[in-house]
C-alpha cells in the first residue's frame, strides 16, 4: 500500500540503525532458554549497574507518577562538581545518541556537508541525512580515524567533524595531542564533535573538559554515556559539555522532559561510585587480554582495543554471528559498517568470555 501522505524527501536516503539483539527475542525464534543466552553484542556492563544506582532506583519507584525535573538540577549539579565545570556547560540527553541528534538540530541544515570516518558510529551519517545535509566519508587509516585525510575533506560547507575516541565499532585510539594538532587546524566556523562513550575504560582518556572550560575550543563539544561502564543503558542517559553559548542551543531544541525521573537519579548515585568503575575497569582489561590472547593462539586477526569490544576477522561474519546465536551467544555482525568479514564481540565476564571462545573454535 502506498501512502498519500508526503513524507520528509530526506528518509529516501536514511540508513538505518540496526541494534544488538535482544536476549529475549532469540529466545523466541530459536527456542533456546533464556537463562542460558549470553549476549556480547552492544557493549553493556555484563555486571548490570553500581549498587548504589539500584538502590536509588528502588527508592525512587513511587515517585513515577511526577514529572522529572526538566532541567536536571541534581544530575547537572553533581556532574559540574566532578568535572569542575559550571553547570551551564552541560546538558543531558535520552543517550548520547539523542544528543548527536540535537547537536544536528542545532547545527545542520540543508545542503550543508559534515565529515567522518569510513569506520563511524552509525548515528553520524542518520542524523545528517536527516537534516538533509551530505555526509563526506573519509576512509579509514588502519580501521581508526585518518585526522589529515580529515582535515583535507572539509569544504566551505563544513559543519560538524564527527569523531569517535575510542572508536566504534573498531576500538581505535586517537591521543591527546593528535587531537590538539587537529583541533589547532580546524577551521573555527567547524564544530568538532568528540564522541567519548568508551573513555571511562581507559586509566588515562585524552581529556578536553579543562579546556573547554578554560574557553579554548568553542568549536568542541564532548559526548559522553551512561550505557557502557555505568550499566544503565536501559534508562537511555548522556550529557554533553560544550562553552554555555552552544549548550544554550541545544537546550533550544531538545525535548522538555527528556530524560526520566528514574535515570537521573539512577546516573547521579553512580557518579559516586567510583570503587564499582574500578572494579568494572579491571575486570574489563582482564577479559580483553584473555581474548586476545585466545584470538592470537587461534591465529585469528583483530584490532587492539582499550574499550569494552574488539573488532574480529573471522571470515563471514553473518555465518559467524548466526552460529553463535544458535548455542545462546549473541555477537554483532557489521555488514552496516561495510565490514562483512568482521564481528564485534562486547568483553563479558570471565566465564563469558571463556564460552564466547570454545564455542568460536567450533565455528570456526
Amino acid at each position: 500500500m502506498s501512502l498519500s501522505i508526503k513524507l520528509n524527501p530526506a528518509l529516501e536516503k536514511l540508513p538505518v540503525y540496526l541494534p544488538g539483539r535482544p536476549i529475549e527475542e532469540v529466545a523466541r525464534e530459536l527456542g533456546l532458554d533464556p537463562q542460558n543466552i549470553i549476549k556480547m553484542a552492544s557493549n553493556e556492563n555484563p555486571l548490570g549497574p553500581s549498587p548504589k544506582a539500584v538502590e536509588a532506583l528502588k527508592s525512587s519507584l513511587q515517585q513515577v507518577n511526577l514529572y522529572p525535573d526538566g532541567n536536571a538540577f541534581y544530575l547537572r549539579n553533581k556532574l559540574s562538581r566532578k568535572l569542575n565545570l559550571p553547570m551551564n556547560y552541560i546538558t543531558l540527553g535520552n543517550g548520547s545518541n539523542e544528543l548527536l541528534e540535537l547537536i544536528a538540530h542545532a547545527v545542520l541544515m540543508p545542503g550543508v556537508d559534515t565529515v567522518m570516518s569510513q569506520y563511524c558510529f552509525a548515528v553520524y551519517p542518520i542524523v545528517t541525512r536527516l537534516s538533509a545535509a551530505n555526509p563526506i566519508i573519509v576512509p579509514a587509516k588502519n580501521y581508526g580515524n585518518d585526522l589529515d585525510a580529515m582535515l583535507k575533506a572539509i569544504t566551505p560547507n563544513t559543519r560538524i567533524i564527527f569523531l569517535a575516541n575510542p572508536n566504534n565499532p573498531t576500538g581505535t585510539l586517537l591521543t591527546q595531542k593528535e587531537l590538539e594538532d587537529f583541533l589547532a587546524k580546524v577551521p573555527k566556523d567547524v564544530l568538532v564533535v568528540i564522541d567519548e562513550a568508551y573513555t571511562e575504560y581507559q586509566d588515562t582518556p585524552p581529556d578536553f573538559v579543562p579546556a573547554i572550560r578554560e574557553g579554548k575550543y568553542e568549536n568542541l563539544v564532548i559526548c559522553r554515556t551512561f550505557s557502557k561502564i555505568y550499566g544503565l543503558a536501559g534508562l537511555r542517559i548522556g550529557f554533553a559539555v560544550a562553552v554555555p553559548e552552544f549548550i544554550a542551543a541545544l537546550e533550544k531544541v531538545r525535548e522538555p522532559f527528556n530524560t526520566s525521573l528514574l535515570a537521573q537519579l539512577a546516573a547521579a548515585a553512580a557518579l559516586d561510585d567510583d570503587e564499582y568503575l574500578d572494579k568494572i575497569r579491571k575486570m574489563n582489561k582482564e577479559g580483553q587480554q584473555y581474548l586476545q590472547k585466545e584470538l592470537k593462539a587461534m591465529n585469528v586477526e583483530f584490532v587492539p582495543s582499550i574499550t569494552n569490544f574488539l573488532l574480529v576477522k573471522v571470515g563471514n561474519g553473518t555465518r559467524v554471528f548466526e552460529a553463535l546465536q544458535k548455542q545462546g551467544i549473541i555477537i554483532r555482525p557489521v555488514n552496516n559498517y561495510q565490514l562483512p568479514e568482521w564481528v564485534r564481540i562486547t568483553v563479558g565476564t570471565m566465564p563469558q568470555n571463556e564460552r564466547l571462545i570454545a564455542e568460536l573454535k567450533k565455528v570456526l
